[in-house]
């Protein structure tokens, strides 16, 4: 049996966070960390939240050693841009193809190999602001 020993300023941080945020993973650990402490075994835990046993565990170990922090997915998940490095080309090319963005792909294709959609080349423009 492991359970997640908290401060009583901790206790009010987690049902703060609980309540009150925007993010559903943090909601959702942030209450499984208070009913740890109210002594939840970790199997139940895993049926409420519909994970794994060695998830709740994750999610102390990472608690223990980052805290509050923890709560959050961190960055860098999901797939990578492809155009990352090419930012000035892109802007380049966009001024020179007068904004249309079929003459970019194509010009990405043949120079460097890269095959994206135009949806893909709308997210990256959107992002980086160009």
């Amino acid at each position: 049996m492991r359970y997640v020993t908290l401060k009583e300023e901790e206790v009010l941080v987690l049902e703060h966070l609980y309540q009150n945020s925007p993010n559903n993973t943090v909601r959702k650990r942030s209450q499984c960390l208070v009913l740890s402490h109210q002594r939840h075994k970790i199997n139940d835990l895993a049926s409420i939240f519909k994970v794994s046993r060695r998830t709740i565990e994750r999610w102390f170990d990472s608690w223990a050693s980052i805290g509050v922090d923890s709560l959050a997915i961190l960055e860098g998940r999901g797939a990578k841009t492809l155009l990352k490095d090419y930012t000035e080309e892109v802007s380049k090319q966009l001024e020179l193809h007068n904004r249309n963005l079929k003459n970019v792909l194509i010009y990405f294709e043949e120079q460097h190999n890269i095959v994206i959609c135009k949806k893909t080349l709308q997210n990256f423009l959107k992002v980086t602001g160009l």
